[in-house]
């Protein structure tokens, strides 16, 4: 069965939409408007009570103020909630547009009505915050004091963080608005359909290598068609960046990153050089599909292709879908399978592909008065499938922190925020494993697995190789064109495959539809980080047995609660450790040895 058929069958997914009740009636419901105004009122009163006095509150006193500020952060995320929700599957819409473009103004405001409190809280000497975060009265709060200090040299006046507050909204904010509509709008030409850009990367995983080669090239056509526009934004965004580094006086474009991620530059350059060094992983399994697929050469076009073994023609509904991911996640823990269980059955979860509707997935923390969300495009292929069980991952995490945390506590850095995600997907690989007793499906199973692992180990650092040289050239050489952008990106890519994969110039423009580089610059190399990360912890699972299973749902229900090293430290992980990253790429490299010695076993004449 080709894929063109499959894509016309139903997945189930069709009317799995989220229930945005919880927050409001619909965008004309007038509480929207009460609460907007309320909002504005409370920080008014707050900046009333609290500006200029912070250096004279006792510990008790600015704890008040903290947990008044919490009220505040509360009723912001109700709306702007709402508004993102909306926004992400109707990008389309004018009206959803200039509902989200009204709510990010007006927190705009609000947040240069509150910005005082942290340049007060970081103006305070530094004995005398030592001896505030010493009291027992600033206990709830003391870690997210203690770790606001580390922006202080950062940090410009208030006059200036106002301004750059209010000129977001019409500078990177628009901008990277304007690219996820630009691209949730494009329409790609494939045999007489207009496919959008979900539609149009899944024919890359499709039996036929045909099929193939056209998605892939017509996705290259789609992008140079809209390449101006693309290289102006992230001509723009790199430059906007550029401006902010320089005037916050941040030594290197990752630093604010690193900062947010509560991750020392040691630590990150560790991890890239870990990872660089050992792409000769990703060469090794490409020359074992090479062969495999009987081919004298890959293409990018060939590196998600299946390996039409008994596996490549595998459909999943939404309900087969389902049931696969939560009996795994209950298989593992009971508590986190129930908690995966609600996401469906009470429509947390938006899963159809739609027009307007944005690409990718992710999960949303919602407020802890409601519940989080999972935003999937599922279309029944197996990486749907990962991809709905990565981001339930994401989901429950949140779930459990917003039952013990508190405002400041309950959003995690990016680099643990990838934990739970990529342990949901080895939860239900693993399980799926377990119960397959067909060697030929096990081995394209474990493909399809690594290739997974890879895009979010390899891929990822390669892609935030891509984003380092982006960064420098543009803040040393000026604004940047198409082609320098595409000779950048192929070049980070190409050192990635090696000889293994051929990548054709068709391949160059394809730096121009990912998000991460502009919403979240610096963002990547999180993957990898929890990717290899998950594989320690996962050893450390299959070690312990059930016995890890409540301190990891305690280290998810930590939050941002402590430092990562300390909290990871609680379970047996030791980020300061050099040989930390080398223990993910040994398991990386073992799952390999376990591919080549069954596809020689299957398939010796191709070897």
């Amino acid at each position: 069965m080709t894929d063109m058929v499959k894509e016309q069958r139903a997945t189930g997914a069709e009317q799995v939409l989220w229930d945005l009740s919880v927050f409001y009636s619909g965008m004309d419901d007038p509480q929207i408007d009460e609460d907007m105004a309320h909002l504005a009122q409370r920080a008014d009163d707050f900046a009333a009570q609290y500006r200029g006095k912070i250096a004279m509150l006792n510990a008790a006193e600015l704890a008040q103020a903290y947990q008044a500020l919490e009220g505040l952060y509360a009723l912001a995320g109700k709306f702007s909630s709402f508004a993102s929700l909306n926004f992400s599957t109707a990008t389309n819409d004018p009206q959803v547009g200039a509902f989200s473009q009204k709510v990010d103004e007006h927190l705009s405001q609000v947040q240069q009505t509150l910005v005082f409190l942290g340049l007060e809280w970081n103006a305070l000497a530094d004995d005398v915050a030592a001896t505030l975060l010493a009291d027992p009265a600033l206990s709830a709060y003391r870690y997210y004091l203690e770790a606001e200090r580390r922006n202080k040299p950062y940090q410009l006046s208030e006059p200036e963080e106002k301004i750059l507050i209010e000129k977001s909204v019409t500078g990177n904010d628009a901008w990277t608005r304007f690219f996820t509509q630009l691209t949730s709008a494009m329409r790609f030409d494939f045999e007489g359909e207009k496919l959008n850009q979900s539609r149009i990367l899944v024919k890359l995983q499709d039996t036929d290598r045909a099929v193939r080669q056209k998605a892939a090239d017509t996705l290259t056509a789609g992008l140079r068609e809209k390449s101006m526009e693309l290289t102006y934004i992230f001509n723009v965004l790199a430059a906007d960046k550029a401006a902010d580094d320089k005037l916050r006086r941040y030594p290197s474009w990752v630093s604010s990153r690193n900062l947010r991620n509560k991750a020392s530059d040691a630590v990150v350059e560790a991890l890239i050089e870990t990872v660089t060094s050992s792409y000769d992983s990703v060469a090794r399994h490409y020359r074992i599909k090479r062969a495999l697929l009987g081919y004298d050469e890959l293409f990018d076009y060939d590196r998600y292709a299946p390996l039409n073994l008994k596996e490549s023609d595998e459909f999943y509904t939404w309900s087969q879908a389902q049931m696969m991911v939560t009996d795994a996640y209950n298989a593992f823990s009971p508590r986190m399978g129930n908690i995966a269980g609600r996401f469906f059955s009470d429509n947390w979860i938006h899963a159809p592909v739609s027009d307007g509707k944005r690409g990718g997935a992710f999960a949303s923390y919602g407020t802890r008065a409601t519940h989080p969300f999972v935003f999937v495009n599922y279309l029944g292929k197996v990486k749907d499938v990962m991809t709905l069980a990565h981001e339930l991952g994401h989901g429950i995490h949140m779930y459990l922190a917003n039952e013990v945390q508190n405002e400041f506590y309950r959003h995690t850095p990016l680099t643990t925020a990838e934990m739970a995600s990529t342990f949901g997907e080895m939860v239900v690989f693993q399980n799926l494993m377990r119960q397959e007793p067909d060697k030929e499906i096990r081995l394209g199973m474990l493909a399809q697995k690594l290739e997974g692992i890879f895009a979010t180990v390899f891929r990822q650092i390669s892609m935030n190789r891509f984003e380092n040289a982006m960064h420098t050239a543009r803040r040393s050489e000026g604004e940047l064109t198409t082609e320098q952008f595409s000779e950048l990106w192929i070049n980070s890519q190409r050192a990635m495959f090696g000889d293994s994969v051929t990548l054709r110039d068709e391949y160059k423009l394809w730096w121009s539809y990912v998000p991460h580089f502009l919403h979240t610059p610096g963002y990547v190399y999180a993957y990898s980080f929890g990717e290899l990360l998950v594989l320690a912890l996962y050893t450390q699972f299959q070690q312990e047995g059930s016995s890890f299973v409540p301190k990891y749902e305690s280290l998810l229900a930590a939050g941002d609660s402590d430092y990562p090293e300390n909290l990871l430290a609680k379970v047996g992980i030791n980020l300061s450790d050099p040989g930390f990253w080398q223990q993910g790429i040994a398991v990386i490299q073992a799952l390999i040895d376990e591919e080549e010695a069954l596809a020689k076993e299957l398939y010796s004449a191709k070897f």
